[in-house]
């Protein structure tokens, strides 16, 4: 309707008078209307006189397409068990025949049951397999977003939890689209139907057909086959066993299912992912009017198509009933039952993704076992050892006791430990100054501090004397040691070393009177700034998390640590995490779009995989993934790295961060490596950029001396496909001839060299 026309029928209500003046004008209107809709009508009974198609039969094909059942918004088995109520009591449809198209099913148990029950009916069906290697290839789409940052910024928090969900299920589109794969079923059903008969109907396959329902739609179809498509709503029922009753009322209020005339052009777009209006897009492109007309889009949502030369061709017709999902609380037709069905079908799509994700992660080690460690590497050297079938393996496997056996003689260590007070007064409390601030000596009281890059405070080098007033040296022994010790325990069984380690353990979390309290408050302090608490940058002090916690994973697989302590540890993991997700301190770091950031999301992702809080681990790692795009230019340098006075470290020092993050995140099924945005950088340009300068002269700024063997790790912890094509001359032989230790700066693992993934 002409919106002038409406504002002044609008109007017009408003006044009784005006509104009796105003009935000429409405049924102007209406007449308007009904003389476009005759004109439509005569032009399409043209067309389908012009085609001959009022010599074809009208033959009808029904495709129920059938794919994985979702938890928890499916019952497990709900479609076989759906698929055998319609094969026992769905009629014969006149003129009409059914097919069925098993789509993508991941269980290949599952898979053959179904196959075996359409067998048994002499049911004909077609097959869209999954692919395990076609799936392992898809990546999330972080691209989507608004913006590059959006995921680290005050706008993504801001969103309530049903739209986060359908962010998160817009990343992930394309392995939506493969394992769902609503609209390419559809479409592969559509294209087989139209060689099968004049009418396809690529429906859903929980879709019934009761003798009544089916004789209206083909009464109506066959009265008016002029239309190229019509649609049929559908009812939704609690309970199959409703539609056995002659008394059943449908209320056919659902989204319709779509009928196609041989000639129709559209098709469902492919693009549009299911729980997304995978079939709503068709309906907006050919002008069915609906509920839908109101729906308003998402910034990250799929662009709709313009309308289609066929638009308005379109009938409706009859109903057809929506089988139960099994889930009877999700049924109802309300609009709270509605919005929960959105909440639960977001949720369902995530859960199923993540475990497909997973499954393709067996190769490795899996996210039950270690993420930065591989155990079955791990076991293979340990085998090795006790057979001394390899004498490098060995010499560095002795250096390790070695170290362990000097770990013996530390700790167990403690915050309570450190030789100077927080700013809170409470011992507990973890504290360290901001290493490369220093007072101002233009005020009496150096206060506020001021900033000299690069140069560190005295105490705050670690394993200096001094750095014993402060708890940064304290904790990089707890992380350190309890690797070390527990590497010697796996390697040895020498339950000493794994007793040791659990102690740290204690000591540092879990007893209460000496247990670090669960943030990093005043971590990188700057006297005189925000009332003396912490810096965001504090947050990286923890960035050693990542391996720490796979070996409290060896120390608990030992024995040493008890259930009670475990639990506790967990605990305080948890309120940590929380604190990291919600302090204006974690928020700051979040956004941070250096190092900082990688080191974050590296430290979050650890925890979160730890403690199984699946939400946070898949936000954090596509938060990862959006960063790659910011923090690499296409040539692979990393300009945020490269403003600084100590660039071939920091250069380094994030992109081993980067490997962290990768070789957790392929636990998990996700290829970071894999990520390649268009026209940005990526993790392998990365390393193809920086490995040149071994052996060359650093061409940036660098005020401190450089370990060139920090190239190593990262030389042998690429994937083979990125460095297969590069020399690196100044590379031994073996990773086992490699300095297993580093500066804990630099961000490498203590024996980085052992339990290391192939690369």
């Amino acid at each position: 309707m002409n919106p002038l026309l409406q504002k002044m029928i609008n109007k017009a209500r408003s006044n009784a008078t005006i509104w009796k003046m105003a009935l000429p004008l409405r049924r102007a209107v209406r007449f308007a209307q009904r003389g476009k809709e005759k004109d439509r009508t005569s032009a399409l009974k043209n067309e389908y006189r012009k085609k001959r198609l009022n010599k074809v039969e009208d033959t009808f094909v029904l495709y129920r397409i059938l794919g994985n059942d979702l938890s928890p918004l499916h019952m497990q088995g709900q479609t076989r068990n759906n698929l055998q109520f319609m094969l026992d009591h769905e009629p014969v449809l006149k003129n009409c025949e059914k097919r069925w198209v098993l789509n993508r099913i991941i269980d290949k148990d599952e898979e053959q049951a179904i196959k075996n029950l359409l067998d048994e009916y002499q049911q004909p069906y077609m097959i869209i397999p999954f692919e395990e290697e076609e799936y392992k290839s898809i990546m999330w789409d972080t691209d989507c977003l608004p913006e590059e940052s959006f995921l680290q910024n005050a706008e993504y928090k801001k969103l309530d939890y049903e739209r986060r969900l359908r962010l998160i299920v817009s990343i992930y589109k394309n392995k939506n689209n493969y394992v769902m794969n609503c609209n390419g079923a559809r479409n592969a059903a559509l294209q087989d139907g139209k060689s099968r008969a004049k009418w396809a109907l690529p429906w859903d396959g929980n879709c019934f057909m009761t003798k009544a329902s089916w004789e209206q739609i083909y009464s109506d179809v066959v009265s008016s086959p002029f239309f190229k498509y019509f649609t049929v709503p559908m009812a939704r029922v609690l309970e199959n066993s409703q539609l056995l009753s002659d008394d059943y009322l449908p209320n056919p209020v659902e989204e319709p299912q779509v009928i196609f005339r041989q000639d129709a052009k559209e098709q469902f777009n492919v693009s549009f992912y299911y729980g997304r209006r995978d079939k709503v897009e068709l309906f907006w492109r050919l002008g069915i009017p609906g509920k839908w007309e109101q729906f308003e889009d998402e910034p990250w949502d799929v662009q709709r198509r313009p309308a289609s030369d066929e638009w308005g061709q379109v009938g409706e017709t009859g109903w057809v009933a929506r089988l139960s999902s099994g889930n009877s609380s999700l049924a109802s037709d309300n609009m709270q039952a509605y919005k929960n069905r959105g909440i639960v079908r977001n949720e369902a799509i995530i859960n199923t993704l993540r475990d497909v994700d997973i499954m393709m992660s067996r190769g490795n080690d899996g996210p039950d076992t270690l993420t930065n460690i591989s155990s079955r590497v791990l076991e293979n050297e340990r085998r090795l050892y006790i057979g001394k079938d390899n004498q490098t393996i060995n010499d560095l496997i002795c250096r390790l006791i070695a170290d362990a056996d000097n770990a013996l003689g530390r700790g167990p260590y403690s915050v309570v430990d450190k030789l100077s007070l927080p700013p809170s007064g409470n011992k507990n409390d973890y504290w360290h100054p901001a290493p490369y601030w220093w007072p101002d000596p233009e005020k009496p009281d150096g206060r506020p501090y001021i900033c000299r890059d690069g140069q560190r405070v005295p105490g705050t080098i670690m394993y200096e004397p001094e750095s014993e007033k402060y708890d940064r040296t304290r904790l990089q022994m707890v992380f350190d040691d309890s690797l070390i010790l527990a590497l010697a325990w796996k390697f040895t069984g020498n339950g000493e070393y794994s007793q040791h380690g659990a102690k740290i353990l204690e000591r540092f979390f879990t007893n209460n009177d000496t247990a670090m309290t669960p943030n990093l408050k005043y971590a990188q302090v700057v006297m005189g700034l925000n009332n003396d608490m912490g810096q965001s940058f504090g947050i990286i002090e923890f960035k050693d998390m990542y391996f720490y916690l796979d070996a409290v994973r060896l120390l608990i697989c030992s024995g040493a640590v008890s259930e009670e302590t475990a639990s506790r540890f967990k605990m305080w993991l948890s309120e940590y995490l929380q604190w990291l997700l919600t302090s204006e301190q974690g928020e700051i770091e979040c956004n941070a779009n250096n190092n900082h950031g990688t080191y974050y999301d590296l430290q979050v992702a650890a925890i979160a995989s730890f403690l199984g809080n699946h939400m946070v681990l898949t936000e954090t790692l596509m938060r990862a993934q959006s960063r790659i795009s910011q923090q690499f230019l296409f040539d692979g340098s990393q300009p945020e790295e490269l403003r600084r006075t100590i660039t071939a470290h920091y250069c380094s020092f994030n992109l081993q961060g980067w490997i962290n993050l990768a070789e957790l995140a392929s636990r998990w099924g996700i290829d970071l490596w894999g990520y390649d945005p268009p026209e940005k950088g990526n993790l392998a340009r990365g390393v193809k950029w920086l490995l040149p300068f071994a052996g060359v002269k650093w061409p940036y700024e660098q005020i401190e001396d450089f370990d060139e063997e920090r190239f190593l790790p990262i030389w042998f912890r690429a994937p083979k496909s990125v460095t297969e094509s590069m020399n690196y001359d100044q590379a031994p032989k073996s990773v086992y001839l490699s300095k297993p230790k580093f500066h804990p700066h630099d961000g490498i693992r203590p024996y980085w060299n052992l339990g290391l993934l192939e690369g």
